[in-house]
C-alpha cells in the first residue's frame, strides 16, 4: 500500500513514517516545513535504510495535491498537518481556522476527486474541553476550550459529514493525549521551528542550558501536587497506533473514535522529576499563573483502542525522558 503522509516531516508524522516504512508501506510526505524541517526526510531514510517520495508544498494548495494524486498510486492518507499550538491558537484564532480547516477540505475533495477514501486524521484530546470525570472515554460530551481544539472537532464534524454522504469512505480519527519522547535512534524527536509549545521541549532546552528556567503554569490546580496532570505517550507508541488504525480502515467503511493515550496521568513536576532523575540532569523551573484555555487534568480510557484496534502503549515515562534527551544530546554534538 502506498500511503500519502500530510505533516510527515513533522513530529509525530515522521515517526510514523518510520513505522509505515519498517512494516512494508510505500510512503509520500507533502509538508510546507512551516514547522519541521527538510533534513528529516533523509534521517527517515536513515533509520529504515528505504525510501521515499516527498513534496514539498502546502495541503491547500489544490493544484499540488491533484498533482500528487496523478503522480502517485495513492492507497490512503494519514493527514497530520496543521497548527496545534493551543496558547498560539488564542493568540491568533483566524490562522488556526484558515489553516486547519481550509487543509482538510482541499485534501478530502482531492481525495474524493480520486475516488481515495481511506483516512487516518490526527484529532485531539482537546475535543473533550474539560470533561467531567475521569478517565476519558470516546462516547464523552465533546466541547472545547480554545480555537486549536474548535479547529480539531470541526474537522471530526465536517469527516462525520462526509461518510454521512458517501458511505464507501473509511475514516478513524485518532484523538491523541500528550505525545512526548523520539525515537531511540536520536535521529528525529520533536525539534520545533519556532518557540516550543508543549512541555518536553522546555524541558530539554533548560536541561541543555539554552533556556534558564521552565515555567510551570499554574500549582492551584485540584491534582495531586497543584500541577496540570495529563496522559504523556511515547509519540513511538502514538505512531504505531497509525498502522493498527490503517489496518482497521482497509477492512471496513464508516467513521470511528479512538482514544490513543496510556491511561495514566502524570503531573507537570513529576515529568520534571523524572526527567532529572533519568538523565543525571538539573531542571530549573518556576511557578506561573495558569494558561488561558488549560484545564486540570486529562487522560484516556484507552480500552476502546486496545478492543478495536488490537492497540496498547508499552513504553513508560522513563523511557519517554531518556529518548527526549538523547535526541537533543545527539543533535547538539553534530
Amino acid at each position: 500500500m502506498k500511503i500519502l503522509v500530510t505533516g510527515g516531516c513533522g513530529y509525530i508524522g515522521s515517526h510514523t513514517c518510520v513505522e509505515l516504512l519498517d512494516n512494508g508501506y510505500e510512503v509520500v510526505i507533502v509538508d510546507n516545513l512551516s514547522n519541521s524541517k527538510r533534513e528529516v526526510v533523509d534521517k527517515i531514510k536513515e533509520i529504515t535504510n528505504k525510501d521515499l517520495t516527498f513534496y514539498e508544498g502546502d495541503v491547500r494548495n489544490q493544484e499540488l495535491m491533484e498533482d500528487i494524486f496523478e503522480r502517485e498510486n495513492i492507497d490512503a492518507v494519514i493527514h497530520f498537518a496543521g497548527y496545534k499550538a493551543v496558547g498560539e491558537s488564542v493568540q491568533l484564532p483566524l490562522k488556526y481556522y484558515r489553516n486547519n480547516l481550509d487543509s482538510t477540505l482541499t485534501l478530502c475533495e482531492v481525495m474524493s476527486k480520486y475516488n481515495v477514501k481511506k483516512l487516518v486524521f490526527s484529532s485531539s484530546a482537546t475535543v473533550y474541553g474539560s470533561p467531567k470525570s475521569l478517565p476519558i472515554k470516546e462516547d464523552f460530551p465533546l466541547s472545547t476550550t480554545n480555537p486549536y481544539g474548535s479547529t480539531k472537532l470541526m474537522i471530526e464534524n465536517i469527516l462525520k459529514d462526509l461518510v454521512i454522504a458517501d458511505n464507501s469512505w473509511s475514516i478513524a480519527v485518532l484523538r491523541y493525549f500528550n505525545p512526548i519522547g523520539a525515537h531511540s535512534s536520536g535521529l528525529i524527536g520533536e525539534d520545533p521551528n519556532d518557540i516550543p509549545n508543549n512541555l518536553m521541549p522546555y524541558i530539554v532546552k533548560v536541561a541543555t542550558n539554552e533556556l534558564e528556567c521552565l515555567s510551570v503554569f499554574g500549582n492551584d490546580y485540584d491534582t495531586k501536587d497543584g500541577t496540570g496532570v495529563r496522559d504523556y505517550i511515547h509519540v513511538v507508541d502514538l505512531s504505531r497506533g497509525h498502522l493498527k488504525a490503517l489496518e482497521v480502515i482497509n477492512k471496513t467503511i464508516g467513521i470511528d473514535y479512538y482514544n490513543l493515550g496510556t491511561g495514566k496521568g502524570y503531573s507537570v513536576l513529576e515529568i520534571v522529576n523524572t526527567f532529572s532523575k533519568v538523565n543525571n540532569v538539573k531542571v530549573n523551573y518556576k511557578i506561573v499563573g495558569r494558561r488561558p484555555g488549560d484545564i486540570a487534568s486529562c487522560y484516556a480510557d484507552p480500552s476502546y483502542a486496545k478492543e478495536k484496534l488490537g492497540w496498547v502503549a508499552e513504553k513508560d515515562i522513563v523511557d519517554m525522558c531518556r529518548d527526549a534527551y538523547n535526541f537533543v544530546i545527539k543533535n547538539k554534538t553534530k
